[in-house]
This record gives C-alpha cells, structure tokens and sequence, in this order.
C-alpha cells in the first residue's frame, strides 16, 4: 500500500464532505499564509498537507467532484510523480503568475454556487480578481471560514523561535532611519498610517530576523506605523525583555500577533491607511474600515537598493560563499577520481558543510538542487532518499545553491561535466552561457523595466528555437529572502516599480532543459550600478546609464562547452570573468582548494 497517497485520498474526500455539507462547490488552496510568503511555516502548508505535492508553488482546487492542481512548467514533472495515484489532476499553466485557476473556478462553479478560501492567506489582488470572475459567472465567494482547519487533525502550531537583532556592521543603517524613510513615503501618500504584513519587510524596517521559516531569517509578525509610533504584532515570548526596550526608544511597541486585525479595526474615520494591495490578505485588508490608499509597501522598493556599505559586505559573502564551493568542488572531484559513491544527496550534505565552515554563515537560503541527468531538467527538483541518483557514468550534474550570511544572500548555479559529455550538452551548455553573457554585459537607461531585459538573456537560445519556462532573474535580500522584488528579469507584464535602479541585486539565470535527459543553468548574482560614460555620446545627454557588477564567485567549467560556438568578445568575457574569481579567491584559499581553483579558472 502507498502510504503517501491514501491519507491524500482521504483528505481530499474528507474537504469534498466538508463542501457537500454547506451546500458549496469548491475551495481554492493558495501555497500561501497571512503574509503571503514564499516558504511557510508547517502550520500554513495546507496545499501540501491536502495534495502531497511538496513544490513551493502551485495551488490547489478541490470541488465537490474533482480535485485539480494548478502548476507552472518547473514543476510539471515532479507534479506528475508526486500527485501519482492521488486522483488529483494537474493542470499545467505556462508562468507562476498565472491565473487559471480562476479561469476554472469561474468556468465550473455553477450559477449560484459558493467557492470557498481562507481569507486570511488569499492576497487582495488575488480576492478582487477572483470575486469579480465569480460575480460574472453569477458564483459567490465565502472567505470567513478555514475549511482546511476543519479536517486537519493536529495541524501544526505556530513556530516559536526567538526574534534577534541584525546589528552593525551588517546592519549599517539604523531602524530609525529607516521609520524616517518609511514615514516620509507615507506623507507623499496623504497616508497617517501605514500597515505591512510581509514579513521580509517587516524585518528589513526593523533591523531584526529571525527564523520562522527555512531558509529565510524572517519571523511571523505585522507591523503597524503611524506618523509617531510603530506597533510589532508578535507573538508573545518571542522578543526578550533587552530587545524589547531597544525596540522601544526607536519608538516601536511589541504587541501581540493575534491583535494586528483589531488594530485595523479600531482605526477611524479621520484616518487614513496605506496598504499594498499584493501583501497584503484579503482577510486582514476586510478589517480596515478607514480610507485605505494602495500602493507597493516603501520598504519594498527600499530595500532592493543596497547601500554601498551593504553591496560592500555582499562582497565578502560572495568570497566566503566562492571558498567554500572551491573545497566542496577539490573534493567532489578527487572523490570522483578515487571511484567513491557520490549521490545527489552527498552533494548536498558536503557542499552544505562546507559553507558551514564559512565567516559569517547563518544557514542556507533555499534547498541545494543537485540533479544528475534526468533530475537536472526539472528546475525545482530535491533529491529525496526515494529520487536519490548516484552519481557515476557520463553525463551533466547541475547544482543551484546558495547561502545566508550576516552580510549577504548567495545564490548560484553551475553545470559540471561528469565522465564525458556529448556535442548536444556541450552546445546546449554553451547557448545556455551565451545568454548570461549578453544580458551581464548589457547597459541601458536608469529606470528600464525590469522585464525588457529578459529577451537579451534568450535570444542566443531563439535563434536555435530553444527556450526555457521559468523567468530569467529575480532580486535577492541583504541576509532576507532569496527571492525578493520588485524588479525581475522574465516574461512579466512590466510594472512601473520594476524599474531597474542603482543598487539592486538580481540573478542572471538562463536554462535550457530536455525532459528525461539533461539541464542546463548557470546563474550569477549581478549587481546595478552606474555605468561609465560613454564616447558615443558625443556630449549628447542621453541621461543615466547602468551596468551589471557580477558579484557571485566560482569557476564556470569550460569542459561543458564548445568553444567554436563561442564569439571572441565572449571569451574575453569569460577569462576576464575567471581571472576575477581567481584573484579574489584564492588569497583566502590553499592546499586542495587552491589547486582547483587554478585549473578551473585557466583562460579559453
């Protein structure tokens, strides 16, 4: 007997019940909570929980009848083994943002029937989106109860650990000031106050983290501030007594977690509420019965401009992250070379120990992915003792990694050949560099969109026809998420707020995946600075250009690649690249370490 999959079944038909007694159609399961993060604490795993489909987006419908999962391309494969036998459908859209579950829920609900959700973890965008495609199919939609509570036995609780300070000289610019900023954008606003719930923000306003979730150090709290006073709706026990009174001479209370909607509430009339419509729930936003104004959170678009001492500590991370994967890559090839057994879930475990070893470190940013052949062409693929792939033959092993440090966030991906490798890897390897290459080397106007950037990264694989499913980049936190905006480079209708500016951190990370055989990506964090003044522009003012800085530091193994496909600017592009990292790295590397790093970073 499957043991994953029966109590599935029995989830499942345990909500359809559920429904059936209210005489309502269908719930909407969202991979979210009430701040709309990207990693959950185990309470709010629900979708995961009903489905037992572990990618860390997709969301779920369960109707009276039917139960569908709703997945973008990253996921389809590992979609289709986990949902196995579960009688949940997968229905592939084409992007993580897409909408077709609403399209569904719209086209099936019939007149007069009820779609049930947690409006405590369903974003307002999203609600307005849905109630309106519901209204016009003459459907309702019910947000006030929590189907899933109801058949959930022994749902986890909240998390509990404590809440630290991030201080100087990571933190290089005070939560005072920061309130200043955070007011003064509330001003422009006509707005006296101001609620967020996303709990990077959060944490980046208040110079504190914690680890709430894996991989990100956040913790779960809302934050509510006027032109005056902050309010940090915590859970109790959480921050002690030193930081309670440090938090309060920078003007910011401590209140409980479970207050933050009476707090809404008891606002009035002469107030007037600023809220990001994306970040906040429609469950929290339904409380406020103020003027609200909408509009993206200030410290989002704060944040993803890095101070200078900031990108300067980034720096560092990035060494202590590049001596770290050197050691695990001495290793990984002499263990390869003595005949050793090396799965996938030893690359994991060593690589993850490597960094541990590191100045700074504070614990990965996301899980390793490391996929050997058919496992590398799924993009969000983790071995499991079930998945584990040994490591041997001929092939391609593609690694995405990346940890937390004290000063900075890491992210990379690298391909490494594994026994010898064909013309079709190499030539894929090669088109997949290609695109790093040109969108690395691209200058262009301050304040470019974001995603007009995206095709500069594709075009050397459309030429062949070839394309990838998943967005090219996206912002990276200052010891936050990984993932973070607003700006990314993919196929995004753009935003005014993407606008790219001075100081951003974003991934460059093309892939090219053949399902069953083999993937590509090589990733590199870049970041936005100002790029130097032109000669073409003949003392014309054409305004204010930026350029990328690469930031992220480790070889780029040229056995992958085929060099007659390569321009000679492009292999310019890459000695210059290797003979930084080797520069940089190797002061602070020896023996083994250092060795490797010499042969891997010799020129094309």
């Amino acid at each position: 007997m499957d043991t994953r999959i029966t109590p599935v079944r029995a989830r499942i038909q345990a909500v359809q019940a559920a429904l059936a007694a209210r005489g309502w159609h269908a719930l909407l399961v969202p991979s979210a909570d009430p701040h709309l993060s990207e990693y959950l604490p185990e309470r709010w795993m629900a979708r995961e929980w009903l489905s037992g489909f572990t990618g860390s987006m997709g969301t779920l419908v369960v109707s009276v009848d039917r139960a569908l999962l709703f997945a973008d391309s990253r996921y389809w494969v590992q979609a289709e083994a986990e949902l196995a036998g579960s009688g949940i459908e997968l229905e592939r859209v084409a992007t993580g943002g897409s909408t077709a579950h609403v399209d569904w829920l719209a086209a099936h609900t019939p007149r007069g029937g009820t779609v049930a959700v947690d409006g405590r973890v369903l974003a307002l965008s999203t609600a307005r989106a849905l109630r309106e495609a519901l209204e016009r199919s003459g459907a309702t939609l019910r947000s006030e109860v929590d189907l899933v509570d109801e058949v959930w036995s022994g749902r986890p609780a909240l998390p509990g650990a404590p809440v630290y300070e991030h201080a100087a000289p990571h933190a290089s610019t005070p939560r005072a000031d920061k309130l200043a900023a955070v007011r003064a954008a509330m001003r422009e606003r006509g707005a006296t106050h101001h609620f967020v719930s996303s709990v990077d923000d959060i944490a980046w306003i208040t110079n504190l983290r914690g680890s709430d979730v894996d991989y990100n150090p956040v913790f779960l709290a809302h934050l509510l501030v006027d032109a005056e006073r902050a309010t940090l709706f915590v859970d109790a026990g959480k921050v002690d007594a030193a930081l309670t009174a440090r938090l309060a001479a920078d003007g910011i209370a401590i209140a409980p977690y479970a207050g933050a909607g009476d707090a809404l509430a008891a606002l009035g009339a002469g107030d007037t509420l600023l809220v990001d419509p994306k970040r906040i729930t429609l469950g929290l936003r339904e409380r406020a019965a103020c003027r609200v104004v909408e509009a993206t959170n200030p410290s989002t678009l704060a944040k993803s401009r890095k101070t200078d001492a900031e990108a300067a500590q980034v720096r560092e991370a990035m060494i202590e992250d590049g001596v770290a994967m050197c050691a695990f890559y001495a290793w990984f090839e002499q263990a390869q070379a003595r005949g050793e057994r090396i799965t996938e879930i030893t690359v994991d475990d060593k690589l993850s120990a490597e960094r541990a070893k590191r100045a700074g470190f504070v614990g990965l940013s996301f899980p390793v992915i490391a996929g050997f052949n058919a496992n590398g062409a799924m993009p969000h693929y983790r071995a499991t003792p079930a998945t584990d792939a040994a490591i041997r033959g001929n092939g391609l092993l593609l690694i995405d990694s990346g940890g937390q440090y004290l000063g900075g966030t890491t992210d990379i991906t690298r391909v490494w050949p594994i026994g010898s490798v064909g013309p079709a890897i190499r030539r894929d390897a090669t088109l997949v560099l290609r695109g790093l290459i040109a969108l690395t080397r691209a200058r262009f106007p301050r304040g470019t969109l974001a995603p007009m950037l995206d095709a500069l990264a594709r075009a050397p694989l459309w030429e062949h026809g070839l394309d990838y499913g998943h967005g090219t980049g996206h912002g990276v936190g200052y010891f936050l998420n990984v993932h973070e905006g607003p700006q990314s480079f993919s196929k995004a209708i753009p935003t005014a707020d993407m606008a790219m500016q001075p100081g951003m951190i974003t991934s460059i990370e093309p892939g090219l995946y053949r399902t069953g055989r083999w993937g590509v990506r090589i990733e590199n964090l870049v970041l936005a600075v100002p790029a130097p003044a032109s000669d073409a522009a003949d003392g014309d003012d054409f305004g204010e250009f930026l350029a990328f800085e690469t930031l992220t530091l480790c070889p780029i193994d040229t056995r992958c690649l085929e060099r007659g496909l390569l321009r000679a600017d492009e292999i310019a592009w890459l000695d210059a690249y290797h003979a930084m990292v080797r520069e940089r790295l190797a002061p602070r590397c020896s023996g083994d370490a250092r060795a490797w790093l010499e042969a891997r970073t010799q020129p094309v």
